[in-house]
């Protein structure tokens, strides 16, 4: 029987930790991908219990904890991934906060911080990627967490609402600008997914029960109840070589609470 000499792609996933992260980079690794995953120092059990899961399915791992608003650690993460594994195939800018303050009540201070890990953590994880995959010289796949949000805005989350139009801006711009080294550039758009962001917006606007009936009937399906899962099952596709004609959309998935 032939032996097979096929080299592993390698993932690098940003938030990897808990919710949408955690999933992405589990359903990477089921794909095939050896994954590079990061969060920050207050997830770091969560993060090396995430690697050993990975490391269970027969994939190579690593962990990298940083705050991806901080430049060093975005380039330190993706020169980890390429060292220990190899290189960079895919980068998912996943890392995100949310704030539920309507915007007469926002600081300036939560304007920037929310901006600083959503908008420029995107920028930076863009930026190094694409840097380490021209160098490569084989194409590659940089993909952004967006949001429905990024969308249409929601009055009740401004600061995050604007980091997420950023981010669809950015993926546009970037796919025109590295198309040429053969580089896919596009953006996931969750809806209402199943996670702590969602319970800390739903208390956060007077009582999560409430907020999800209402997330029902907005639903075309009938149910808001998206599991970080159904991001992982788009995040893969926008991996996977059958995307390899997708390049600078955001791509809703929400049950369908928002035609694009």
């Amino acid at each position: 029987m032939a032996t097979s000499t096929a080299v592993p792609r390698v993932a690098a996933v940003t938030g990897a930790a808990r919710g949408l992260g955690r999933a992405i980079a589990l359903r990477l690794a089921t794909d095939g991908f050896d994954v590079a995953v990061n969060d920050i120092e207050s997830a770091k059990p969560e993060l090396e219990s995430l690697q050993q899961e990975i490391m269970s399915h027969g994939r190579r791992s690593v962990t990298h904890v940083g705050d991806v608003s901080v430049e060093e650690n975005v380039k330190m993460l993706v020169d980890d991934a390429a060292q220990a594994l190899g290189k960079l195939d895919v980068m998912v800018a996943n890392a995100g906060i949310c704030i539920t303050k309507p915007l007469l009540e926002t600081s300036v201070e939560e304007w920037d911080r929310i901006h600083a890990i959503n908008s420029r953590g995107t920028f930076l994880c863009y930026k190094y990627g694409a840097q380490q995959m021209i160098k490569q010289g084989s194409g590659g796949r940089l993909i952004g967490a967006s949001s429905v949000a990024g969308k249409q805005a929601w009055s009740s989350i401004p600061a995050y609402s604007s980091t997420k139009f950023t981010v669809r801006g950015l993926t546009q711009a970037a796919a025109g600008e590295f198309g040429k080294h053969h580089i896919n550039v596009n953006a996931y758009a969750p809806g209402p997914i199943d996670t702590n962001m969602l319970s800390d917006i739903g208390n956060g606007l007077g009582g999560k029960d409430g907020f999800y009936k209402q997330l029902d009937k907005a639903a075309a399906l009938g149910f808001y109840d998206g599991k970080p899962e159904d991001i992982a099952a788009l995040v893969s596709y926008l991996a996977s070589p059958d995307s390899k004609f997708v390049t600078g959309q955001t791509i809703i998935c929400d049950g369908g609470s928002v035609f694009d």
